[in-house]
């Protein structure tokens, strides 16, 4: 009877890790394999969550792990989800996941993440100085005016600093508000501020939606100028164009800068099912253009890019089998 009562025991055991998350798999070496996983894009009104959410279904259709997009913070509380655990995956911007590795800027008081990784770089994002004032036609016409910058300590207010910098202007030279992505669209529509600093792919959704309401919406142009300046200053930037017609009421190109849309990893997420998404999301994206557009920027050339902060082993192995090595821990 004893060791009846024994055996049972055991089985409740075994029983009992099973069905926790986060349990190494038999052999030790590596986490089990998650029955789901959380991505964290962005607001409702921006490129993040647009595309977070196809690429959640895609991958949830074909890798055999649920994976589910949700409303997200923007860049620095992705990390932070990432970092008490309250997601596996995140999307954010290449400076600020730069930021948060090294502990400097957005992430100087907190101090450093590091429990995470990079999945791949998928499109760059753009620096969208959005006005719907007209008597705004350059950066140093700004001075005066009513500017979002972006929610205080964001991402988007360092970028904002940045540009500014570049022009030998500060925040004083502005009447500078602080507002999410979400707002600073919306105060623009209703006439409340002059222009916003928008850090998004484009097209983005709430500029669509504007330049249909407002026929005075425009983007500001950086001149070259103080374009390479502002390169020099800040080496992770990259220029980039933003194709005339990209919105309705913009038919010039227009020059400005751009960083990384990265989506990052937990380390302890199962490598083979980082390689499945890996490849999910990099493997032909071409024939997904037709579910989001942003899919016909994705490549596994610039996927592999990322030098900052390393690559998530199961990343690794998909570039690897492209013929591309990056760097891990």
């Amino acid at each position: 009877m004893k060791k009846v009562l024994a055996f049972l025991l055991a089985a409740a055991m075994v029983l009992s890790l099973a069905a926790c998350g986060g349990q190494k798999d038999p052999s030790g070496d590596a986490p089990a394999a998650p029955k789901e996983l959380r991505f964290v894009t962005g607001g409702e009104s921006g490129t993040y969550y647009a595309f977070g959410t196809v690429i959640a279904q895609h991958a949830t259709n074909n890798i055999g792990t649920k994976v589910t997009a949700l409303v997200g913070a923007g860049s620095k509380g992705n990390v932070n989800k990432l970092a008490d655990g309250e997601a596996e995956l995140a999307f954010c911007q290449s400076d600020v996941m730069a930021y948060a590795y090294d502990g400097t800027n957005l992430f100087e008081k907190e101090g450093k993440v590091t429990n995470f990784s990079v999945l791949g770089a998928l499109y760059i994002e753009t620096v969208q100085l959005v006005a719907v004032n007209p008597d705004i036609k350059s950066v140093t016409d700004l001075k005066g005016k009513s500017v979002s910058v972006g929610a205080s300590g964001s991402g988007v207010y360092f970028n904002a600093l940045d540009v500014l910098a570049a022009y030998d202007m500060k925040l004083e030279d502005i009447n500078a508000t602080y507002q999410s992505f979400g707002d600073s669209a919306n105060d623009l529509k209703d006439g409340k501020i002059d222009a916003a600093f928008i850090v998004a792919g484009a097209p983005t959704t709430a500029v669509v939606d504007l330049a249909t309401t407002n026929k005075n919406t425009h983007l500001i142009s950086f001149d070259e100028e103080h374009l390479n300046k502002l390169l020099a200053a800040s080496p992770y930037y990259a220029k980039s164009v933003i194709k005339g017609g990209t919105y309705s009421t913009v038919p010039d190109d227009v020059v400005t800068v751009g960083v990384g849309a990265v989506v990052l990893v937990r380390d302890d997420v199962n490598e083979e099912v980082v390689y499945k998404l890996t490849k999910d999301i990099f493997e032909d994206p071409g024939k997904l253009v037709s579910s989001h557009a942003k899919y016909g920027e994705v490549s596994i050339e610039y996927g592999a890019s990322m030098t900052s902060v390393p690559y998530h082993k199961g990343a690794a192995k998909y570039f690897a089998e492209k013929g591309v090595t990056v760097k891990t821990k």
